[in-house]
């Protein structure tokens, strides 16, 4: 029997150890955390699933959750179509595909706290050119007094910010189809419309899945640009689970909450993750057995 080499685990041990330190071993301080009153750094006393139960009863974690999903459903229900849409619009060969790729790429190079400070100053109605023409057009726009407004101000920003990703996923996808399938749809006479339903959107589904996973975590991950716009605010209209973790393990320096939230909210995006995931992988292999059925 052939001797199995097991040098080439030399290969990958540097990316084990890098997770070990970046994702592993933070991983297990929160863990301690979770189970024990830091009551000051020489003296800790174990309290076992106490801070989840505590966490669990929390009524402004509820009311955080509850913001949160449907912040990230709204993303997803907006982004994913719109991305779609501009995929669309955009030219396929040319110089012109090469400008468009770089104009619709460009709010993807802007940071993140960036993001927020660009558009604390467009939303103002002194200064903004969004706040000064709402407010000409008679509108009452303050996302910093209204509740809606600033919820719907972080909306519209993270649109702004993120559609263009979706789009350029979208864009490589459409990109890969052979030109056959075009030439067929051509000869058989169809419309713009079957095109897209028949030929281009069974032909993104996987692309679909890594554009809605990637938004999805991220919005539910969401902490800078609110942070930076709203503070959170007016009152709790834009405090997402990120911001209400911070506050608990920074603000209040609560760590034992903090540690226990933080592992809830992991499972959580875990949970919706895989759910989605496979939802979304259900979905096609139906789609997939109508079309050969």
């Amino acid at each position: 029997m052939k001797p199995v080499n097991q040098k080439a685990w030399f290969l990958i041990l540097p990316v084990l150890v890098c997770v070990a330190f970046s994702a592993i071993l933070p991983l297990m301080t929160v863990v301690n955390y979770s189970v024990q009153d830091i009551i000051s750094p020489e003296r800790r006393v174990f309290v076992g699933t106490e801070w989840f139960a505590a966490v669990m009863r929390d009524q402004d974690l509820h009311e955080a959750l509850w913001r949160q999903i449907v912040f990230s459903l709204a993303v997803l229900l907006l982004e994913i179509p719109l991305g779609i849409a501009l995929a669309l619009s955009m030219p396929a060969k040319g110089w012109q595909a090469s400008i468009t790729l770089v104009l619709v790429a460009l709010s993807l190079l802007i940071p993140w706290n960036v993001v927020g400070t660009i558009w604390q100053i467009f939303g103002r109605a002194d200064i903004g050119l969004l706040g000064a023409a709402l407010q000409g057009m008679g509108i009452d726009y303050n996302y910093t007094g209204n509740a809606r407004d600033a919820w719907l101000t972080v909306l519209v920003m993270d649109i702004w910010h993120w559609t263009p990703l979706v789009a350029l996923l979208c864009y490589a996808g459409l990109r890969s189809i052979p030109d056959a399938y075009y030439q067929a749809a051509q000869i058989d006479g169809a419309s713009k419309l079957a095109v897209f339903r028949f030929i281009q959107l069974p032909k993104l589904r996987g692309v679909l899945v890594i554009a809605v996973l990637l938004r999805f975590m991220d919005s539910f991950m969401i902490y800078t640009e609110p942070f930076v716009l709203t503070g959170g605010g007016p009152g709790n209209a834009t405090t997402f689970l990120s911001q209400y973790l911070t506050q608990k393990a920074v603000g209040q320096f609560d760590l034992g909450p903090a540690a226990a939230f933080s592992l809830i909210y992991f499972l959580i995006i875990l949970l919706l993750c895989f759910i989605l995931y496979n939802w979304m992988q259900s979905v096609g292999t139906q789609a997939k057995e109508q079309e050969h059925g």
